[in-house]
């Protein structure tokens, strides 16, 4: 993804109501199923602590009732390998 027009961010609200903003890192395809990664966006330093204990966050592109959706991972099992799939093309681009 091109960085000349800027970062892109979302807000997503989780199950409890509450917003969250993330910055858009990258997405990969894996067996048909596209992920995308995203870091919490971060306003102060309170903020910092809490994006730190979230990290990398991966989420999957699912269709449900004609709606594309962003959905957390199924296993821990899926998450390890995809994540290993992310961190592998962050330190590629990193590279180059």
């Amino acid at each position: 993804m091109s960085e000349e027009f800027g970062p892109n961010f979302i807000t997503l609200t989780d199950e409890d109501g509450n917003d969250i903003e993330l910055e858009y890192v990258d997405a990969l395809e894996l067996d048909g199923q596209t992920y995308m990664a995203f870091f919490p966006v971060v306003e102060d330093d309170a903020d910092e602590e809490a994006a730190e204990e979230y990290g990398l966050v991966i989420l999957k592109s699912v269709m449900e009732n004609g709606e594309e959706l962003l959905s957390t991972l199924d296993s821990d099992e899926e998450l390890d390998k995809v994540y290993d799939l992310f961190m592998e093309q962050i330190l590629s681009d990193e590279e180059e």
